[in-house]
């Protein structure tokens, strides 16, 4: 592998543009750190139980306080004007007169780790807009780039930036993430799709239909056998798809908490979007694309649905005429940019 490009002279190659190659590289470096912490966790303290909570309530690890720690201080030293991390209630303001703003999950999965299932950092890299805050409340279709770290079998780096996807690897003895697979493209039509099959109950009746259908095989309306998947890991979900095909789905769903999708808009749905339609996919919260969707706040959650474009689209289909779930017009995200229009 030692001829492959690394990350850094891949980048300069491709004549990224110079900011945003430093943001890229700066969080390159805290995920090599990041990647060995993960790898020995197990034999360290305080990696066990809940350490805190974040500003959803949901419990944080000890690593993902430490993640957020690592990524947000390599931000730091990059040209960063502010960071919304998934463990901060609010932006942090760095340099308000850097060019561009980042969005990020420092360790997207950290329940994961005691089962040793992949984990990842998931980052989402767009302009400085009038000010830091008001940054990240610009629709997907504003990033300049996105991606994600995936630690696991290999620590890899999926990367969609100038309208591409290309992935790199870690190189063990290098230490450097080296150029693995240029202009990354889904795999067409390929018969999988990923649900929480558990919580059918509580679906919408698109959701049922389109799983319901996949299920039904070669004497369904699809004509074809399909094979289901759950992970249980976003970034894991991602990696198969680019490498494999089929689709993934976390909908809303009527259970507490789930009204208006449990993933989060600006550091989970907006980069995994700009990934799976810059490798030739899409993805849907069943109603819009999610590109064009705006934040109302910096946390705000979001439907999924991503990967093969066809799939996505079928489930667009199947959710028109489909009631929301919410009760009123007035709801948060109900409104001319929300997420249900």
């Amino acid at each position: 592998m030692d001829q492959h490009l690394t990350l850094q002279a891949h980048l300069a190659a491709q004549g990224a543009e110079t900011s945003c190659a430093a943001v890229i590289e700066a969080l390159a470096a805290a995920a090599r750190d990041l990647a060995r912490l993960i790898a020995v966790a197990p034999l360290s303290d305080g990696n066990d139980g809940v350490a805190g909570f974040n500003s959803d309530g949901d419990g944080q690890k000890q690593l993902d306080l430490v993640a957020d720690g690592l990524m947000r201080e390599a931000l730091r030293q990059a040209p960063v004007a502010g960071i919304l991390s998934e463990e901060v209630d609010l932006p942090e303001t760095v340099d308000a007169l850097a060019p561009l703003c980042v969005a990020i999950d420092p360790l997207d999965g950290s329940a994961n780790l005691e089962n040793n299932v992949s984990v990842g950092t998931i980052f989402s890299i767009r302009p400085r807009g009038r000010d830091v805050v008001s940054s990240f409340f610009e629709p997907g279709t504003a990033q300049r780039a996105a991606g994600f770290f995936i630690y696991g079998p290999q620590t890899s780096l999926v990367l969609a930036i100038d309208r591409r996807v290309d992935l790199f690897v870690l190189h063990p003895s290098l230490r450097e993430f080296v150029l693995a697979k240029t202009n990354v493209r889904i795999p067409q039509d390929t018969p999988e799709f990923a649900i929480n099959a558990s919580n059918r109950r509580h679906w919408n009746g698109a959701v049922r239909n389109y799983v319901d259908e996949c299920l039904s095989g070669t004497a369904g309306p699809r004509g074809r056998d399909f094979n289901m998947r759950w992970i249980a890991s976003l970034v894991a979900e991602a990696y198969r798809i680019l490498i494999r095909g089929g689709v993934f789905l976390y909908p809303a769903d009527l259970r507490p908490g789930y009204r208006e999708g449990r993933l989060r808009l600006v550091y989970e749905a907006h980069p995994m979007a700009l990934i799976m339609e810059w490798a030739g996919g899409a993805a849907s919260n069943g109603r819009s694309r999610v590109l064009e969707l705006s934040a109302r706040s910096p946390h705000q959650r979001a439907p999924l649905m991503m990967g093969d474009a066809r799939a996505v689209r079928d489930l667009d289909i199947l959710h028109e005429g489909v009631e929301p779930l919410f009760e009123s017009s007035d709801a948060p995200l109900f409104a001319r940019r929300g997420l249900f229009r």
